[in-house]
């Protein structure tokens, strides 16, 4: 607290006026700005967003396609095959 202290302690008065008042600008619009956040994130249209980012997506062609496996039948055999061991 004293290094935040001796950095203003060469303040002007009128440095320290300006600066409480944009302490209180932030305060006042702080509230305003999150409303205005929310109201954007509610009003985003998810896949519009995600093609801007990452271009189209045709999910029925590789490498986006689905794969003809799920993992679940290796994970089982390797379930197995630990089993056995005990």
């Amino acid at each position: 607290m004293n290094d935040e202290l001796s950095l203003i302690s060469n303040w002007t008065p009128e440095q320290v006026a300006i600066a409480q008042r944009w302490v209180e600008t932030w305060k006042l619009a702080g509230p305003e700005l999150e409303r205005i956040r929310r109201k954007e994130i509610r009003e985003l249209d998810t896949q519009r967003t995600i093609a801007l980012l990452c271009g189209a997506a045709d999910y029925t062609h590789p490498p986006r396609a689905p794969k003809p496996f799920s993992g679940l039948v290796e994970q089982q055999r390797l379930f197995m095959k630990a089993a056995r061991r005990d």
